[in-house]
């Protein structure tokens, strides 16, 4: 393995345990209710940010580009964020009971992008994209 990438899976590994107690820490400190500002622009943006990854995903895997494979996994990461902030952000009732619906079509999305980046056979295995 290079030192390079060595080193940096030692800075990842370090910062995992790095955020440990910071998490404990805000968990202690962090207020359990707040006012947001820009509100909609954080919910449009999560929305925007995964359609883009999408549309990247599709266009980047029907060339044959293996760097859908990264459009695809960051998608999934988002849908995984927005499904969470979803449920965590909605009132007990009709509210949490549609971020449910809307976190099941996420989790969906978020399976299939995984399935995409894991996939080998769906683009080629150069490093050079389709022209």
């Amino acid at each position: 393995m290079k030192r390079t990438k060595r080193w940096t899976l030692i800075l990842l590994g370090s910062s995992s345990v790095l955020l440990v107690p910071w998490t404990v820490v805000l968990a202690l400190t962090l207020p359990t209710k707040t006012e947001v500002h820009n509100w909609s622009l954080a919910w449009i943006g999560l929305d925007v940010l995964m359609a883009l990854g999408c549309a990247a995903t599709a266009l980047l895997g029907l060339r044959g580009d293996p760097r859908a494979r990264l459009t695809a996994s960051a998608t999934a990461s988002v849908a995984v964020l927005d499904a969470w902030f979803d449920i965590t952000t909605s009132a007990v009732g009709t509210e949490l009971l549609e971020a449910l619906a809307s976190a099941v079509a996420e989790a969906g999305l978020a399976a299939a992008c995984v399935f995409l980046a894991l996939s080998k056979g769906w683009v080629r295995t150069n490093s050079s994209p389709a022209t």
